[in-house]
This record gives structure tokens, C-alpha cells and sequence, in this order.
């Protein structure tokens, strides 16, 4: 372990795979990163549950991200 590291973390960047509750899809995430197409996959828009608050996350038609409550 180097100086860096901290117990029970991990330098790796190998991806992480994620599970989706509604579709079992797997999810790569790489030094805490998510590429948009994998969340996008067959829709232009996914909900977001954080605490007791629901967000929506839409892709545009100019490929852009909208993020509302």
C-alpha cells in the first residue's frame, strides 16, 4: 500500500459494474464515470431516486442533458 492509498480503497481503474433494480442491465463505471449511452439505452429519459426526492434526467434532441426535479 503506498501513500495514497487509503484501507479499503481501491486505485484500480478496471470498471465496476452496476446492477439497474428495473432492467438488470449492467453498468460500466471507470474512475467514477458513466458513459451517458449506457444509461440511454432505449430511451431519452431515466429517473433518478435520491433520498426522498425523484429527478428526471432527459437527453435533448441537440444531445444535451436536462436535469429537473
Amino acid at each position: 500500500m503506498n501513500a495514497d492509498s487509503k484501507p479499503g480503497t481501491s486505485r484500480s481503474s478496471a470498471p465496476e459494474p452496476l446492477m439497474s433494480a428495473s432492467e438488470g442491465r449492467k453498468i460500466s463505471v471507470t474512475d467514477h464515470r458513466i458513459d451517458s449511452r449506457d444509461l440511454f439505452i432505449n430511451t431519452r429519459e431515466i429517473t433518478i431516486s435520491h433520498g426522498a426526492d425523484v429527478y428526471r434526467l432527459r437527453l435533448t434532441a441537440q444531445n444535451k442533458l436536462i436535469l429537473t426535479k
